[in-house]
């Protein structure tokens, strides 16, 4: 005896379940790709020069939104360079 095949009704169930998945699995790459790359308006540097200790992850954090800041014209050239080599400078070297 043969089985029963799939109704046309079913497989655009399943069609739409797939797409649905689709959108919302993009949306939520999406939403993590923005909250790990901030705008330059949401970009705040927080360390001032000579404040204490920081670990070598935050400072590569600071780096990279001196980086951004940069980029969205918020600083000059020289204002970047010179606040990158202070937050390099103090990079811990094991």
């Amino acid at each position: 005896m043969a089985t029963q095949r799939t109704s046309f009704t079913k497989l655009q169930r399943d069609r739409a379940k797939k797409a649905k998945a689709a959108a919302k699995r993009e949306k939520r790459l999406e939403r993590s790709a923005e909250a790990r790359n901030p705008t330059a308006d949401d970009v705040e540097v927080t360390t001032e020069p000579g404040e204490g200790p920081i670990s070598a992850a935050e400072l590569l954090h600071e780096i990279e939104v001196t980086h951004q800041r940069y980029e969205a014209k918020l600083m000059t050239y020289e204002e970047f360079e010179e606040k990158k080599a202070e937050l390099l400078g103090r990079l811990p070297i094991d």
